[in-house]
Order: structure tokens, then sequence, then C-alpha cells
């Protein structure tokens, strides 16, 4: 299965923020939108991630000054992407091998989209699921 299917039927709003907003302000929509991370984009395009780990990472090194700082200069950059195209399962190798946990996706320089390693293990549960369900089903009726 691919990102894009995976995105189907999938409404909601893909929160991000620009590379000039403060970090307290990005902060402030982490914590409303219950997420995670955020895309941070810079002319139109992904510029990279800002994340919860940004957050403490740079709370540790320079304390309360930077929430003043923009994200720009904090984020994780450059960002790790994938298109509609990439295999579910691909996506989530690369994430565990990168020790990241969130993509955007990018189709012919845009996003299109945003899954967080959650929504990729969820799927692979209801595959393994119902492959499960198939063999008691198959076993019952052999």
């Amino acid at each position: 299965m691919t990102i894009a299917r995976l995105l189907e039927g999938r409404g909601g709003e893909i929160f991000c923020c620009d590379a000039a907003t403060s970090v307290r302000e990005a902060i402030t929509m982490l914590a409303t939108q219950r997420i995670g991370a955020l895309p941070v984009m810079a002319a139109g395009a992904v510029a990279g991630i800002f994340s919860e780990r940004d957050v403490i990472y740079q709370l540790q090194v320079q304390g309360p000054a930077v929430l003043d700082q923009p994200v720009g200069e904090v984020m994780t950059a450059p960002a790790v992407t994938v298109t509609p195209e990439t295999d579910v399962l691909e996506a989530l190798g690369l994430m565990t091998r990168r020790r990241i946990r969130h993509l955007p996706v990018v189709a012919g320089g845009e996003m299109v989209g945003f899954v967080s390693i959650g929504d990729l293990v969820k799927y692979r549960i209801e595959c393994i699921e119902s492959e499960a369900e198939a063999m008691r089903v198959y076993i019952q009726t052999a």
C-alpha cells in the first residue's frame, strides 16, 4: 500500500508554520492542536520539521531565550520527505533508520500530506490483524 492510499479519505487540516514563526508561537500550536511536530514552510516549500524534540534539545542548550527565536533557527532541516507513491513499509523503514517520527508527503514540490509513525504503525497492525483473522477463518473452515 502506498502513502497516497493511506492519506485517502483522511480529511483534516495539515498544521504547519512559517520559518519566521517564533518558537513560543509554534509550541502553543503544538499544545493547542495536541500534535508532536509541524512542517516548517519557507517560500512555499517544506524547509524543515519543528518537533517536541527540537524544543527539548534547544531549551537544554540555550535556555528560555530560545522561545523568542524563529523556528527556522531551531528546526530539524532539511526535512526528510516521501512522495505519495512511497510504499508504507518503505516509509516506516525510513523513519526507523533515520530515527524520525514525522514525514511530509511532497508531490511536485508541494506538500500534500503529513504522516506520523503512529499512522504507519496503525496501518501495519490493521494488516496483521486482518491476516490473522483470514487465517482463523481458513483454519475453521478447513
